[in-house]
């Protein structure tokens, strides 16, 4: 049916029509109350582009880095600090200083506040220490080490869980028992 123009509703009135499937239950029902077609759009579809969108390219060119550190998490509330950076710019260039300026006072906010997060950690790490505990995680950690440490319960798992093993043994098992007939396949010439 891929072959044919049209939505479900159309092409199986042509199949119906021309005796090549029996007429299905539904297809009255659907006649009557056809489903609601949605416009497509014409040609290409643009892009959606915001105006800080520029100072953001221009923030990723600077501080590559940042897209790891950085993540753009879809639940959360605060933005990025890439959009951070874009809007501060606007809102600088609204106040009416230059381009090249607003730039520049933003990367230095943005690279004032990255010292004050490391030196918040830091002092958390002196602070812990002084008091003979384990230092608390990083209340800032970068994207790769959130993800890595999501994914270590399941690393783990994979080699302690007794049942992956027997998976992995009845595999291996498998693997061997192939192996065996292809060798002998090729034994009886």
């Amino acid at each position: 049916m891929s072959f044919m123009k049209g939505d479900l509703l159309t092409k199986t009135r042509r199949l119906v029509k021309g005796l090549a499937k029996a007429e299905p239950l539904w297809l009255k029902a659907m006649e009557q109350a056809p489903p609601a077609t949605f416009p497509r759009a014409e040609g290409k579809i643009k892009p959606i582009s915001l105006p800080e969108d520029v100072y953001i390219r221009k923030f990723y060119k600077k501080h590559p880095d940042s897209k790891y550190q950085d993540p753009i998490k879809i639940s959360g509330f605060d933005p990025p600090a890439a959009r951070i950076f874009g809007l501060r710019v606007l809102d600088l260039k609204e106040q009416g200083v230059s381009e090249e300026e607003a730039i520049a006072v933003a990367d230095m906010e943005y690279m004032a506040e990255e010292k004050q997060r490391k030196a918040a950690y830091r002092r958390l790490k002196q602070i812990a220490k002084l008091q003979g505990k384990k230092p608390p995680p990083n209340p800032y950690p970068e994207a790769i080490k959130e993800i890595e440490a999501e994914q270590k319960k399941y690393i783990r798992d994979r080699f302690h869980n007794p049942e992956i093993l027997e998976i992995v043994k009845k595999m291996k098992e498998e693997n061997a028992a192939r192996m065996q007939d292809q060798t002998r396949g090729f034994g009886g010439w």
